[in-house]
């Protein structure tokens, strides 16, 4: 896959399992959560996705910063990649997982590697899911719809869509047997 194409599926590229017959659970608007990945364009990528959902995202390119804003931030939820610099994402994920402050958090693992030992060892050491590199919008949706549905996060109420209103409905101030 191309360079740009990476960054199209990363912002949403298409796929058919979109065309849903129920609508998509989310978590809450304003649910903080933390993205860690030592690439800035994964880090932006993912942030912007989530922003798009209206999440608050916060950003770590290390291990270290992210043991620092999960103890000082608590986010909701959090993004983990594995290969990071100095404290690799298993060491995070188990430091997390070790202390009562944020041992609740929900956390999400990304890696690019494409052995299946190191979907063992995440859920071994406490994550809830797994995403593999590269992944899309569809990807990161499903993650947070599965820790909606089992409880780990929040839900958002269900947004049905609104009925288009025409003619002296839609004007505000008059009502609807008034018209003309």
């Amino acid at each position: 896959m191309n360079g740009m194409g990476f960054i199209k599926r990363l912002l949403g590229g298409t796929d058919a399992s979109t065309g849903r017959a129920e609508p998509r659970r989310q978590a809450p608007r304003g649910t903080r959560m933390l993205v860690v990945d030592d690439s800035p364009t994964i880090c932006a990528v993912l942030g912007r996705m989530l922003e798009q959902d209206a999440y608050a995202v916060q950003k770590a390119g290390d291990g270290e910063r992210a043991l620092e804003l999960a103890k000082a931030e608590l986010p909701e939820l959090i993004f983990l990649d594995i290969v990071l610099p100095g404290i690799n994402g298993f060491a995070v994920l188990r430091a997390l997982r070790h202390d009562p402050l944020t041992a609740h958090i929900p956390i999400v693992m990304i890696s690019g590697n494409p052995q299946a030992t190191e979907q063992f060892y995440v859920q071994r050491f406490g994550a809830d899911d797994f995403i593999r590199k590269p992944f899309g919008r569809v990807d990161v949706h499903a993650s947070i719809e599965t820790l909606v549905r089992a409880g780990r996060l929040g839900a958002r109420p269900l947004e049905l869509p609104q009925p288009a209103t025409t003619g002296a409905a839609a004007i505000p101030g008059v009502a609807p047997g008034m018209a003309a």
